[in-house]
């Protein structure tokens, strides 16, 4: 696998898509972050890392608002053929503040709102809405 994270958003926008309650991917540190940046945002009921397989593997609960998911665009921004850096001026605002941007920074993966209240810049991993 060369991208796990679009791997990860392409996962979640075709589980939401189809319609399914939970979705499994493998574990990753960075996958596990992301997971817990899109909970706290309220994009996933819950996530939790699942053992019980011979390999670890992340368990989402997607959200649904009626029959629709919460979800609505996954994009990744930053590929690995053309990495895009911003620093904290330069963050952009998705959908004029309603979703979120998420940066891999030096301390760590954090929301664009939360990178631009610490001022510092990153990576920009992906726009959710």
């Amino acid at each position: 696998m060369t991208d796990p994270i679009s791997d990860f958003l392409t996962r979640i926008r075709n589980a939401a898509n189809a319609g399914q309650q939970e979705v499994f991917i493998p574990f990753s540190k960075m996958k596990s972050e992301l997971s817990r940046i899109l909970q706290e945002e309220g994009y996933l009921w819950s996530y939790e890392v699942d053992t019980s397989a011979a390999f670890p593997r992340l368990k989402l609960k997607i959200k649904y608002q009626g029959k629709s998911p919460v979800v609505r665009h996954l994009s990744r921004v930053s590929k690995p053929g053309l990495r895009k850096y911003v620093s904290c001026d330069q963050i952009p605002r998705v959908l004029g503040g309603l979703g979120i941007s998420i940066l891999s920074t030096s301390r760590g993966i954090m929301t664009g709102s939360r990178a631009k209240r610490t001022k510092v810049g990153g990576e920009l991993l992906a726009q959710v809405w």
